[in-house]
């Protein structure tokens, strides 16, 4: 029965059974969308002490559109982000600068 509810827990948690709010399965898909950055600058946008990448935690969101706006046109000097913001939409763009904007730095 206890596995029974903790599977039903983890499920609505991932946004799997039918009764999961929209607003859960959109924060999941943009949190999973930040996930990608985490590689290289840190998990929720905090890069390591040290590093020469920037950390997205606490950025402006209007700045960091700007910016990856910026690479995704190549108007932005970089060495990687061109290739990666290119593949994100302005919708999601805006998603990942609404939630990095939203972390502590």
């Amino acid at each position: 029965m206890k596995v029974k509810i903790i599977v039903s827990a983890a499920m609505a948690l991932l946004g799997m059974l039918p009764g999961a709010r929209a607003q859960d399965k959109e924060a999941l898909y943009v949190k999973s969308l930040a996930a990608t950055c985490a590689s290289c600058h840190g998990t929720n946008g905090k890069a390591v002490d040290g590093s020469s990448v920037v950390s997205l935690a606490g950025l402006d969101k209007a700045y960091t559109i700007a910016q990856m706006k910026a690479f995704k046109t190549g108007t932005r000097p970089a060495t990687v982000m061109h290739q990666l913001s290119k593949g994100y939409s302005d919708a999601q763009i805006e998603s990942l600068a609404t939630y990095f904007a939203a972390q502590k730095k």
